[in-house]
């Protein structure tokens, strides 16, 4: 209706004004508005890519009028929690001797709260022992980056859901994150105390100072002073239209503008997403337009099959990409792909695809894939979809210390794993060799390949093993011992490992027994370079670490590996890897020699669905019919 109406008033304006003004013109169905500027320049109506929030904000109580006599909860484990929570404790107990503090180990903490219509036992043990032990107020903390930063928060939502005043503390930079988590989770304002300076960077002296002399008054103000009707107001979204309604109305460079201040927009340029463009994409799905695709954290947007069409129109997809970006969003909801995505260390999502469809639309899966026209309009779906789908901002909550690339897209070649003798991925994992697949994931690393000069299939695997070891989430490996990886190597080279490994089960198996690391390195890493809290006690200290890793990480005698040059005919090492945390694709350049290996976060893969009279569209637009490009 609204549509109409500017249609309608835009005509009347051009009878009275002419071209005075610049001219203004309506296509013949009166449905796609456009103006000119006074340099000629064109206008368009274009629509909103952000789907609405489906979270409604809850009614906070009030905040205390003090602390004394009150029961307080700090709770949390992240960055250096160990100095500053007791200290907390003493000055509570110092300023209102009749307050009682409970700690981590009398109370617990909630974790990453749970998106709509999930249960998670920590959130649930949280709240029933903050009812059970009539806890007034809850500081939670320490937030120091992208993932622990949520993870802290969500105490304090699982308290205001219980009408019970909270604050977290948190490092510079992460304060919006807090406040963002919570909104998103329906609490409108999330009150947080800055502690100045990044946590683990600090002294024991440095973090004693800071907590008493700046965390603490904010502690105490954001816990006694009211709310007020601003900060409500900030909090609170506005009132939603109706989503294929035009949202903005101009020449290229004003609606560049415009996107850029919502943040709507990567910065890059993009293609106007006009009511009319959007249809087009329409055409090449059977769900209706209004349609919800996905439910996507952090904002928990609805995200309609509409809102797909608009980011895919501004990533510069052609219509027939559709069902391509229907999966893609659906798989950007598995929770092994998103974990990791607010985290400081950057992951880059990417996706890869499977099956027939790629090899009827040409997206490549050859030399140079991830820059070819149709693979790198596909990854910038994915960045455009992070924002305006899931709510992901840089800054924000994409919290990435020297920031992200932009997201690609590969294509596995199967028809090489067929060469090969080893079964493509998404066979691997339950769809039939012809159903089209997409697999999103993430990784810490890109580029920096490796190419093996044998022929020797164990020596081939003893390089990768090497390779592995070596290449964990964090550099060093200081990080997590277990890791997903993704292991992308060229037709040459899987072609040598298939003579002695009949399947990629098979090679993940000999990669688990030889892809070991002493637990010396393992140790000095996780101790001098902990993602999380420092430890920094001196030499002893990692002495008695070491043997803690040996004994939690399952630390073994073992054959010295052959890359190291040592005299030792054992080692004592742990194991870097767990099967089934890897993916094996066949990719890139065939006439090379070339593996990668790319440490990150998991997997989520969907089946891509073509509309019923999929053949027949696309023969309008000159494809052969999809069957053609079946495999046996």
């Amino acid at each position: 209706m609204k549509r109409t109406l500017l249609c309608a008033l835009l005509t009347i304006i051009c009878s009275l004004a002419g071209a005075q003004e610049g001219r203004i013109v309506c296509d013949e169905s009166c449905d796609i508005p456009t103006t000119a500027d006074h340099s000629g320049n064109p206008g368009y109506a274009v629509v909103s890519p952000v789907g609405y929030g489906t979270v409604p904000m809850i009614q906070q109580a009030p905040r205390l009028t003090s602390l004394n006599g009150k029961t307080i909860a700090v709770v949390g484990v992240s960055f250096m929690t160990s100095v500053t929570h007791p200290e907390i404790k003493r000055l509570i107990l110092e300023n209102y001797p009749d307050a009682k503090v409970l700690l981590l180990d009398e109370i617990g903490a909630a974790g990453v709260y749970p998106a709509p219509g999930i249960t998670r036992k920590a959130k649930e043990e949280f709240q029933r022992k903050l009812i059970e032990m009539k806890v007034d107020a809850v500081i939670s903390g320490n937030g120091g980056c992208g993932l622990c930063t949520p993870k802290e928060t969500g105490s304090c939502i699982a308290a205001e859901y219980l009408g019970i005043p909270s604050v977290i503390v948190a490092g510079p930079g992460f304060s919006d994150q807090a406040r963002y988590t919570a909104l998103n989770n329906g609490v409108a304002v999330m009150r947080v105390a800055e502690y100045p300076g990044a946590f683990a960077a600090q002294t024991h002296e440095e973090l004693i100072r800071n907590t008493r002399e700046v965390t603490w008054p904010q502690i105490v103000d954001a816990l006694t002073r009211p709310i007020t009707e601003e900060e409500l107001n900030a909090g609170m979204s506005a009132t939603h239209g109706v989503i294929r309604d035009d949202a903005f109305f101009g020449t290229l460079e004003e609606i560049d503008s415009y996107f850029k201040d919502m943040n709507w927009s990567d910065g890059l340029p993009f293609v106007p997403p006009t009511y009319e463009r959007v249809q087009e994409f329409l055409k090449y799905t059977d769900m209706k337009w209004d349609e919800t695709v996905a439910v996507l954290p952090i904002a928990h947007r609805n995200s309609t099959v509409w809102h797909v069409a608009v980011n895919g129109v501004m990533a510069g997809c052609k219509p027939e990409y559709m069902p391509i970006l229907i999966a893609m969003t659906k798989a950007m909801g598995g929770p092994d792909f998103r974990h990791t995505l607010a985290s400081t260390h950057a992951w880059i999502p990417y996706s890869w695809i499977n099956g027939p469809v790629a090899r009827q639309l040409g997206i490549d899966s050859g030399q140079g894939q991830i820059n070819e026209d149709a693979n790198i309009v596909l990854g910038r779906f994915m960045n455009l979809a992070l924002m305006n789908l899931a709510g992901y901002y840089v800054k924000q909550d994409r919290m990435g210390t020297f920031g992200y690339p932009v997201s690609w897209c590969m294509v596995e070649d199967d028809a090489a794993c067929l060469r090969v003798g080893w079964k493509p991925y998404h066979v691997r994992n339950g769809f039939k060799l012809n159903e089209s697949t997409i697999t999103t994931g993430s990784t810490l690393l890109w580029g920096n390949n490796m190419a093996p000069s044998t022929t020797d299939p164990q020596k081939v695997m003893e390089l990768l093993a090497w390779d592995i070891s070596e290449r964990c989430q964090f550099a060093l490996g200081s990080g997590r011992q277990y890791t997903f990886r993704t292991i992308l190597m060229t037709e040459p080279v899987a072609a040598i490992l298939a003579g002695k490994y009949r399947s990629p089960e098979a090679l993940d198996k000999a990669l688990v027994q030889n892809s070991r690391r002493p637990v010396k390195e393992r140790a000095f890493a996780n101790y001098y370079a902990n993602p999380g809290s420092a430890k920094d006690g001196g030499e002893h200290s990692l002495r008695q670490y070491t043997g803690h890793i040996r004994k939690a990480e399952g630390g073994e005698l073992t054959p010295t590996a052959p890359w190291y040059d040592s005299p030792e005919a054992e080692q004592m090492t742990i194991p870097t890897m767990k099967q089934g945390m890897t993916a094996y694709l066949i990719t890139g350049d065939s006439a090379r020699n070339k593996v990668q290996t790319m440490p990150g976060g998991g997997y989520s893969t969907i089946a891509i669905e073509l509309p019923a009279n999929w053949d027949e569209l696309t023969a309008q637009l000159g494809y052969r019919p999809i069957k053609e490009f079946y495999l046996r």
